[in-house]
């Protein structure tokens, strides 16, 4: 692979512009100040485009832009990236990265991305006179979100994955999105408009720890707020209704902490599987409308799982609902900063689900046993694992044995509980759920 080393914001712009098949662009210790990028020259399965940080994050990318990378061309990947918004106005930073049309095989890996509305948007775009959309993505090993509220009414959503099939969510540390104007309703991630196949997996999602208070705010979703007509696939017409938003969707080994309304949520979302998750102070799970179908097996929640809201036909089977903010606190160490190192009896969640074959591993990607499993995102029965790091395997396609790497700088998550009781928290949790709004 041709090794393109660049120092400067514009060597890195001529080293994208004049991209070729196989380049690899490698970024020198230091600041890059942007005002956005197009990557337009396609790659291939054998032969990609990376950007990539010569030292891991020691790249420092900061954007004042309405979009920074600009992928309208497949099989692009950026790595080891430190990325920032810096726009004066929060209306003028919307996206790090806005992946569109024909931009397959799409790759963000181990990089830091923080401060824009949505860090990742993803959308079908007219491509030869046909609406096509970006397919088969990976996000992994990131440490995504904000250090602060949105000071916006657009869209806060940190992964905006809107069309495209076969979407891969992996090993993220997603965290803090809030939007501050308008309906101040505002989602982690979620994958809607008509796509396919989505898998968010082995991910700690906090909707709340770097800015802790105030919003509306929905951990993960297959559907989000839902899609206008004309933007959703495959029929891409304003006559034609988007009665379906996500299909074929798998949520497994999540854990999901500190939402004011449902850690989950599907909004149309058909033959969805909620498999072995952890949601920790959030409102629970939401099926909604007719379209919404699937199944809720083996998870752990504080809050409850509606699986027929408004119509859905959800099924539910071997879950633990309802668990009290002080049963969190009295298995985990420090559970609202998603420290699950165990300090309690965790006896009553081992062996209490069934095993499923879509979920052989654990949140911490070790093999969990044949027969009966221990319910929620964490095989207790396998002993302890860090859960402040979340881990890829080896089905993320970077090949060797499992690892273990951490997605924020400095290792692990902070001071415990953000100084705010347990009690309180869940009260607070209860009582915004009561004022939803999406």
């Amino acid at each position: 692979m041709p090794i393109v080393d660049v120092a400067t914001a514009q060597q890195l712009l001529d080293a994208i512009a004049n991209a070729h098949a196989g380049d690899e662009i490698v970024l020198a210790d230091g600041t890059y100040a942007l005002t956005g990028a197009s990557c337009n020259t396609p790659g291939t399965a054998g032969t990609p485009i990376t950007v990539r940080a010569a030292n891991r994050r020691m790249a420092h990318i900061r954007m004042d832009a309405v979009e920074g990378f600009k992928v309208n061309a497949p099989y692009w990947t950026f790595e080891g990236l430190d990325i920032e918004g810096v726009c004066a106005n929060d209306n003028n930073c919307e996206h790090a990265f806005h992946v569109s049309g024909a931009a397959h095989h799409f790759v963000l890996r181990d990089s830091r991305v923080r401060d824009f509305n949505a860090q990742l948007k993803v959308n079908a775009a007219m491509v030869g006179g046909t609406m096509t959309a970006p397919d088969a993505g990976l996000i992994e090993l990131n440490d995504i979100g904000d250090t602060r509220g949105r000071n916006t009414a657009n869209p806060v959503t940190k992964l905006n994955i809107d069309t495209g099939d076969d979407w891969i969510v992996r090993g993220n540390y997603l965290h803090d999105a809030h939007k501050l104007l308008d309906n101040q309703t505002s989602y982690v991630a979620f994958l809607k408009s008509g796509g396919k196949r989505g898998l968010v997996e082995r991910n700690l999602v906090i909707c709340a720890k770097d800015d802790p208070t105030g919003g509306t705010r929905i951990g993960l979703s297959f559907g989000g707020g839902g899609t206008g007509n004309q933007y959703c696939a495959p029929a891409y017409n304003a006559n034609v209704p988007c009665a379906t938003e996500h299909y074929d969707g798998v949520m497994r080994n999540n854990i999901i902490v500190n939402c004011s309304d449902v850690g989950i949520y599907l909004n149309k979302a058909a033959n969805t599987k909620l498999l072995y998750n952890t949601l920790i102070a959030t409102a629970g799970i939401d099926f909604r409308y007719t379209t919404s179908t699937g199944e809720a097996v083996g998870n752990v929640l504080a809050g409850q799982i509606n699986a027929t809201r408004e119509g859905a036909t959800g099924t539910k089977a071997n879950n633990l609902e309802m668990v009290p903010a002080a049963m969190f606190t009295s298995w985990y160490a420090a559970p609202l900063d998603g420290d699950l190192a165990v300090i309690g009896d965790v006896s009553s969640l081992v062996g209490a689900g069934p095993a499923r074959s879509e979920v052989v591993e654990d949140y911490c990607a070790r093999t969990r046993p044949a027969g009966m499993v221990t319910l929620g995102a964490l095989e207790h029965s396998l002993g302890a694992c860090a859960t402040t790091t979340p881990p890829v395997g080896n089905d993320a396609g970077i090949g060797g044995d499992d690892v273990v790497t951490t997605p924020s700088d400095g290792g692990g998550c902070c001071e415990a509980g953000h100084g705010r009781s347990s009690t309180i928290l869940a009260a607070l949790v209860v009582l915004l759920a009561l004022r939803r709004r999406r």
